[in-house]
């Protein structure tokens, strides 16, 4: 019985790696499709912004309440979750507690495990009155109706179940609980010889041991299909981050040299030009999320949902449709679109006369940004919206001549007069002998 005991155990477990790794090989694949960006300069810079900010959390706490709960649940659900190599060489080997030969360690490590389990309990407790009772109304906007607040709710009622059967399952090992070491919070929930036998102890014990790291393997292929992939991208998001001054856009180099062209007065304007391939796009700016670089894609990916961001956008504040948060969900929504298109035909991408542009994210929205990176300064993983943004009106201002009429109007003047105002060059100086 115990040999049949271990190799079902190391089949759930195979299974539950093989899949997150299918998960992972196509989560990647779908990163990949946005175009090359070198994010690999001041790596000392990249691996501090990892560690103070994907790890530290000093983003969250910006916003104290929030911050230190969810550190709270953070620190917990990681640290508890240590036991999980204890429980993978139990199910595997056949032993019960391996490590319990630590002694007075072992005791101190599980005795702070039950205590972060209570606290983890507490904030998911505090974390869902504020989604569904007080109703924060950045948890409440029209973004996150349907599947992204089940989501939500669910990742909550996820943990809850964890770290309940984590606790039970301490509470009912009687060799445990003799041990009288690092049952701080389980002796108080241990059973009553009056209430149930030994057998019933016994199978509920083994029941919560198996119901908790089935329960582990299950969260952890739902990563993928949840908001809280970013436990896992938080990451490679911080250290692959833009680390240029926030107000600094970067330029397309095929514009960059034209105008360094037009600016020499010793170059030949009807010089034949050498032509890089390489640095001339196929368009100018993005229509769809393949137009986009692979570090936006992964911005995608590792979005919260928290909405800080849009909380923090002055359009959104003024009741324009702009959502930065809704920016990102939608982003990620048409990768995810266009990944299933290329798994059903074969690993090729059928065009499907959609596009992230219109179909999800419309002109209006884009517009409304005033550019005031608000939305990347309140981001707690180094997301930046507005990159996406200004790629999209990129598109449509060099693509499909479609900007503003204000802003048509200004660029009109800057061609012909050198400046945004309508007059005539001659006429720049003439504020000088108003006085």
């Amino acid at each position: 019985m115990m040999y049949i005991d271990n190799i079902l155990f190391a089949i759930i477990l195979i299974a539950g790696i093989g899949f997150f790794a299918k998960n992972v090989k196509e989560l990647t694949r779908n990163i990949n499709l946005g175009h090359d960006v070198n994010r690999t300069d001041h790596p000392s810079a990249r691996w501090k912004n990892m560690a103070m900010i994907a790890l530290g959390q000093s983003k969250m706490v910006k916003r104290p309440i929030a911050g230190f709960l969810h550190i709270i649940v953070y620190v917990g659900f990681i640290i508890i979750n240590l036991e999980v190599l204890e429980i993978i060489i139990d199910g595997l080997f056949g032993t019960h507690r391996v490590f319990a030969f630590l002694g007075g360690f072992y005791g101190v490590l599980i005795g702070s495990f039950e205590v972060l389990a209570v606290l983890v309990l507490v904030a998911v407790a505090a974390f869902w009155i504020r989604r569904n009772v007080i109703q924060l109304k950045r948890f409440a906007s029209s973004d996150l109706k349907g599947a992204p607040k089940k989501d939500a709710d669910t990742i909550l009622y996820f943990e809850v179940v964890l770290m309940s059967l984590f606790l039970i399952m301490n509470a009912f090992d009687l060799k445990f609980q003799d041990m009288n070491s690092g049952n701080i919070i389980s002796q108080f929930l241990a059973p009553s010889p009056d209430v149930f036998s030994l057998e019933a102890v016994i199978i509920i014990e083994r029941a919560a041991w198996w119901f908790h790291i089935i329960g582990i393997l299950i969260f952890l292929n739902y990563l993928y299909y949840s908001k809280h992939l970013h436990i896992l991208l938080a990451f490679p998001n911080t250290y692959f981050a833009d680390l240029n001054a926030k107000g600094k856009l970067d330029n397309l180099e095929s514009v960059t040299k034209e105008v360094k062209l037009m600016m020499d007065p010793n170059a030949d304007p009807f010089a034949a030009q050498p032509v890089d391939e390489n640095a001339v796009p196929g368009k100018f700016g993005a229509s769809d999320v393949q137009d986009l670089n692979w570090v936006q894609l992964l911005n995608a990916y590792t979005c919260t949902e928290c909405g800080r961001c849009t909380s923090s956008c002055p359009a959104n504040q003024t009741g324009k449709k702009l959502s930065p948060r809704k920016i990102m969900m939608d982003t990620r929504d048409r990768l995810e679109e266009v990944g299933k298109n290329i798994d059903a035909n074969k690993g090729v991408f059928v065009p499907d006369n959609k596009s992230l542009l219109n179909d999800y994210i419309t002109a209006e929205e884009l517009w409304a940004c005033t550019s005031c990176n608000a939305c990347v300064e309140e981001c707690p993983v180094n997301i930046s919206p507005l990159s996406i943004i200004i790629d999209m009106r990129r598109y449509l201002v060099m693509e499909q001549s479609a900007a503003p009429q204000s802003l048509n109007a200004m660029m009109a003047n800057i061609e012909n007069n050198g400046a945004p105002w309508q007059y005539n060059q001659q006429d720049r100086l003439n504020w000088k002998d108003e006085n």
